[in-house]
């Protein structure tokens, strides 16, 4: 427990609380800012931020309304899209989830076929095989950095996979994925401007461009591009929707898997009892990837623009209003989730949480992220049934992705 931030939020007049800050989840310090949002001002008007004023949506069922009333809440580019931080002017790069319908639905079908449940049946044998590999190549009594040896690696293997991207250059897949979340203000972004990252982005719609041309020649395949390519509602995207919907499907497809791959191993190294309880019991996998899944809460916050006036929460929302969904919170709300800090593998109803969002905006990738988790877990306990989380991790920047750059962990000799 972090006493000085407890103090700090708890101290701070309640118009002062700016939940915007990524110094807050790099520092892991957000907890306790969220608490007393929900207890004071569960819908809460920051006036004054990096990112000009907004509503803070911290509680899960205020957070609910918002995502099931696409009509008054839009996501639209063209009113600022889903993160509280406006694109820059003259950069905007429009994809299925900044779009309300019918353009939203008609994309979103295009690719999602491709984590259709008979497609994921026929992808499991593939990630065991490489996941096995992955865990089999592990040094034992070494230190090593978990996030670059297991979380990027598979995600960087299934990204590759998704897109039939040349498998000796995946890495490539992650480098833009990384791109499309930085905080240009972060020291160690990879990009330090919107418009270097502008320009990243444009090499990555180029490059994937050409793969995306050659597919359109050929007979549809069961890949993204070729979906793309061969889609009625896609195969003539603008370039700049183009950008924008192949960043989307990288991150999508790349940063919740990735980071809950780090932060489970994290939070069973917290809690020492419920690894036991792993141990004793691996049918208990699929329900605690799932309360993995809540408990880091990948993707921090979606934000919606209201298209009217509006009430939420006893409070008075005005047309063109930023409304922030703060996911972070809502997995934390104690009317909704009974003792929601706490992780526990056994949790009944373990898929109740909004790290996948809800509505017509719900991840279209949600089963393969939690397949991808689960065929992890039962591939390292047999091998591992102890693996040392060593420091505390290095997060990134970012009040969007809840993002872990590296970790340090050993395996037993």
């Amino acid at each position: 427990m972090n006493i000085a931030a407890l103090t700090t939020a708890d101290s701070m007049a309640l118009d002062d609380i700016d939940v915007s800050d990524p110094k807050l989840y790099q520092d892991d310090t957000w907890w306790p800012y969220f608490a007393r949002l929900r207890r004071e001002a569960p819908v809460h008007y920051c006036r004054k931020s990096l990112y000009g004023p907004y509503w803070s949506v911290s509680r899960y069922k205020d957070i609910m309304q918002v995502e099931v009333n696409h009509q008054v809440y839009s996501s639209a580019s063209e009113l600022g899209g889903i993160a509280v931080e406006d694109q820059p002017k003259d950069l905007e790069r429009p994809s299925f989830i900044r779009m309300d319908p019918p353009k939203h639905d008609e994309q979103r079908m295009v690719v999602s076929p491709v984590v259709a449940p008979k497609n994921l049946a026929n992808m499991e044998g593939v990630i065991r095989e490489r996941t096995a590999r992955v865990l089999d190549g592990l040094p034992r009594g070494e230190v090593f950095d978990w996030v670059d040896r297991v979380s990027v690696e598979l995600t960087t293997m299934m990204l590759a996979t998704l897109f039939d991207y040349p498998w000796e250059e995946r890495r490539q897949l992650t480098y833009w994925s990384d791109v499309a979340i930085a905080n240009v203000r972060s020291p160690d972004a990879p990009v330090h401007s919107e418009e270097e990252k502008f320009a990243e982005l444009t090499n990555m719609a180029q490059s994937l461009g050409k793969l995306f041309e050659e597919r359109g020649r050929q007979p549809p395949k069961f890949d993204l591009l070729s979906m793309l390519a061969h889609g009625e509602a896609t195969k003539n995207m603008p370039f700049r929707e183009f950008m924008g919907t192949l960043s989307l499907l990288i991150v999508g497809g790349n940063d919740t898997t990735r980071n809950s791959m780090t932060g489970g191993l994290m939070a069973l190294n917290e809690h020492p009892a419920e690894y036991q309880k792993l141990r004793e019991n691996p049918s208990l996998i699929p329900g605690m990837v799932s309360e993995i899944i809540r408990y880091v809460t990948p993707v921090i916050h979606m934000r919606r623009t209201a298209t009217q006036d509006a009430e939420l929460g006893g409070k008075q929302i005005r047309k063109g209003d930023k409304v922030v969904m703060w996911y972070v919170s809502g997995n934390r709300d104690p009317e909704a989730i009974d003792n929601p800090d706490t992780f526990i593998i056994d949790r009944p109803r373990p898929r109740q949480h909004l790290s996948f969002g809800f509505g017509i905006h719900r991840c279209v990738g949600n089963r393969l992220a939690e397949l991808q988790l689960r065929i992890l877990w039962e591939e390292i306990l047999p091998r591992y049934p102890v693996i040392e989380v060593l420091g505390p991790p290095t997060r990134i920047y970012s009040n969007f992705i809840h993002g872990i750059r590296s970790l340090p962990v050993r395996i037993p000799a």
